[in-house]
């Protein structure tokens, strides 16, 4: 058993029916916009900028997609009870994330914090798609995800420790802590800050390895793309000689026919 079974993050197993991979394929990045909404709202929240009723509204609809993704891929797979079993952290969410449980529970804040699992689990499903994707050595996708992560650190850190006052000061500390410069002037002083940060670290560091050679590659890429091209142009030519050549070996052996046998 793999460690995503046992966290039940494993998604549709590649075996499965193929419409069940079809939809869990087209429904990854929706749902990925999704939980990278929750930051954002609880940031909204916590500022005020939003209202209860939106914020309700908002609530409902984060349960309702995860809801129907779980719903809709438990009934286009074959062995609906191992993919339950195997995405367990669905059924989890699911049930503790529902909104009108947080009504009759003192613990409504500890509940509504479980959305953020949303993030992890999905961030960790996506993982593989992600690492081919800034795999290809491309400069643009790999600064998209440089500036979400640090956008998205930012609001969490400026949330979960109390010495980091302002989102700007958070998004600056994650930048910092990310390219791994650390220059001290924002710092968290909190159990819960220090261990995301250690925890940005060690993305960050990976992250950077692959942003610095996919810039490496984008400044190169020309080269070696005109260096591909004259390659290819020097093949084509070799193929034409060596098929002008064989035509004249047939010519000459033809000719060579005729003069033994005129008749």
């Amino acid at each position: 058993m793999r460690i995503v079974h046992l966290l039940g993050i494993a998604g549709v197993e590649s075996h499965e029916q193929p419409a069940a991979r079809l939809w869990a394929k087209r429904l990854e990045w929706p749902m990925l916009l999704v939980a990278l909404w929750i930051p954002v709202q609880w940031y909204l929240e916590e500022t005020q900028a939003i209202g209860p009723l939106s914020s309700r509204i908002a609530d409902w609809l984060i349960w309702l997609a995860f809801f129907v993704e779980t719903t809709l891929l438990a009934m286009l797979v074959k062995n609906k009870r191992e993919y339950l079993l195997r995405n367990w952290m669905n059924l989890a969410i699911i049930i503790g994330g529902l909104p009108v449980v947080w009504q009759y529970t003192p613990l409504v804040g500890l509940m509504r914090s479980m959305r953020l699992m949303l993030v992890v689990v999905l961030l960790a499903r996506l993982s593989r798609n992600i690492r081919k994707l800034l795999s290809r050595h491309q400069l643009g996708p790999t600064l998209a995800v440089a500036l979400a992560t640090m956008v998205l650190s930012g609001i969490i850190i400026s949330r979960i420790d109390p010495s980091i006052g302002t989102v700007w000061d958070g998004m600056w500390w994650a930048w910092v802590t990310m390219a791994t410069v650390g220059y001290g002037d924002v710092v968290p002083h909190s159990p819960a800050g220090r261990l995301f940060g250690s925890l940005l670290i060690l993305f960050g560091v990976v992250l950077l390895s692959l942003l610095t050679a996919n810039m490496a590659a984008f400044f190169i890429g020309s080269d070696v793309e005109k260096m591909e091209q004259e390659e290819k142009e020097a093949d084509r030519h070799l193929k034409e000689i060596s098929a002008r050549l064989e035509r004249i070996e047939r010519l000459l052996e033809e000719r060579q026919v005729v003069k033994r046998d005129p008749q």
